[in-house]
């Protein structure tokens, strides 16, 4: 399977867990491409002055990875920055949010798996 640039998705969310603006998502793949595994594989558009609201994961993990600008990141509770090339990983249990500030476009890429069953995890032990 390939995708080429211009066959992605595009969808415009506003106010994304009671965040403020609108965001662009440019989907990658689609929740039913890896049913079961995850649910969102996207870059990510949020401009100055808009955010995802603070929000907790239950059963699934999302990753930021910054691909350009700077992303104020609520890290449960901990406000970090993160630059060009820097990930964050908000762990299943816990919560985040995150925030432009700076004028340009903060560009990253998401992605948000499901945590591994008990059965799964046995089953990757060697």
């Amino acid at each position: 399977m390939y995708r080429r640039q211009e066959d992605i998705r595009v969808r415009n969310v506003e106010h994304l867990k009671d965040g403020d603006g609108t965001l662009t998502f440019y989907d990658w793949l689609l929740p039913e491409e890896a049913p079961g595994h995850g649910k969102v594989f996207s870059k990510l558009v949020i401009p100055k002055g808009c955010s995802i609201g603070y929000h907790e994961h239950d059963g699934e993990f999302e990753t930021y990875y910054v691909l350009s600008g700077e992303a104020l990141v609520n890290d449960n509770g901990k406000e970090l920055i993160l630059h060009p090339g820097d990930m964050h990983m908000c762990q299943s249990g816990a919560g985040h949010g995150v925030r432009n500030e700076k004028e340009e476009d903060l560009v990253m890429m998401i992605m948000i798996l499901h945590e591994l069953s008990e059965q799964d995890k046995g089953s990757n032990q060697e």
